[in-house]
């Protein structure tokens, strides 16, 4: 009679597993399937590290930062009481200065998001190009992106210095009067400058974006008789319109956020202990919150401006992700709510 033996193990296929024979030592039906023989508990222990950093350095001053702006604490004083939701109040309906630190923030992250995204996509397509030395080209425009901001901001705070500054140098040289760049409203532009001399990191990604727009979509547009710009607009861009979208997020929360570089960059080097000396235009919202921490020392009203500026950006983030399901192109099927 012909036995028949199983293709794995070599072993009657209709006996000789069904009764143990011939696996290795140790071992039973449960093996197969080894990932359930684990606890639930391992499964805590394994992301137990990433739990208590959530709950430590998230969650809580999530909480005590609510809790803080509900009160006049002062972050020194012993004497302080709950004023329930007075601080909210005040910023709404009785803070012109802070209001108008927070539409320049937005004017500010207004000019300089679709300057960043533009310039980042256009020295990506430079450097996507057949050129010579393409690999230190790529290198010279993306060193800016890694040096430290202090760096940065002094560099330019130099550059433009109304003495000494490079800027005036030249403006001197050809018969012109020196201005003070550091001061209003010229340092608002100035700011400006500073944030797009970073577009190398911007270009870095969208460069890579770049590699994996197929070649025959756009052979196939310039047979139909597409020009430079029209491939670029109809073919490249929708196909990296993704990518483009993660900048235009990354870039507005940046750009929100911004605090270190409008203190360096002030014309006095004591601005950053006296903040009375930066320039209104630069005086972002981030800015003014710093005011109220370390200036005011009011901690608890400094939080619930916190508290609604992160409702703003988070609305902000709503509406965009909203927007870019009309305007991003994903090659693979997403989920429609």
């Amino acid at each position: 009679m012909t036995n028949h033996l199983s293709p794995i193990s070599g072993t009657d296929a209709a006996g000789s597993n069904a009764r143990g024979v011939g696996r290795p030592p140790g071992t039973t039906k449960s093996s197969k399937r080894g990932w359930k023989r684990y606890r639930t508990r391992t499964f805590y222990l394994f992301a137990s590290p990433w739990i208590a950093g959530f709950l430590l350095l998230t969650l809580v001053p999530f909480v005590y930062a609510f809790i803080l702006s509900l009160t006049n604490y002062d972050g020194a004083s012993p004497k302080w009481r709950f004023v329930g939701f007075d601080n909210y109040l005040r910023f709404f309906f009785s803070d012109p200065t802070a209001w108008g630190s927070l539409g320049r923030t937005f004017v500010y992250a207004g000019i300089a998001v679709p300057l960043s995204v533009a310039g980042g996509l256009f020295l990506a397509l430079l450097v996507n190009r057949r050129i010579r030395a393409r690999g230190i080209v790529r290198a010279i425009f993306f060193l800016p992106s890694v040096v430290p901001v202090v760096a940065t901001a002094i560099m330019w705070r130099l550059i433009f210095n109304r003495d000494v500054g490079m800027v005036n140098g030249i403006i001197s040289l050809l018969g012109g009067d020196k201005v003070t760049w550091l001061a209003d409203p010229y340092a608002f532009y100035v700011l400006i400058i500073m944030t797009l001399w970073g577009l190398g990191g911007g270009m870095i990604i969208i460069l890579a974006s770049l590699q994996d727009v197929p070649r025959e979509l756009e052979e196939a547009a310039r047979l139909d008789g597409a020009g430079n710009l029209r491939v670029l607009w109809n073919v490249t861009v929708p196909i990296i319109s993704p990518v483009l979208y993660f900048q235009v997020i990354t870039g507005v929360i940046a750009s929100l956020q911004m605090l270190v570089q409008p203190m360096l960059l002030a014309e006095s080097s004591k601005a950053t202990s006296n903040l009375s000396l930066i320039p209104e235009s630069t005086t972002l919202f981030m800015l003014e919150v710093y005011k109220e921490f370390f200036g005011n020392h009011r901690l608890g009203y400094g939080s619930a401006m916190l508290w609604v500026f992160f409702v703003f950006v988070l609305v902000l983030t709503f509406v965009l992700q909203k927007i870019s399901k009309r305007v991003v192109y994903y090659q693979v099927g997403t989920d429609e709510d």
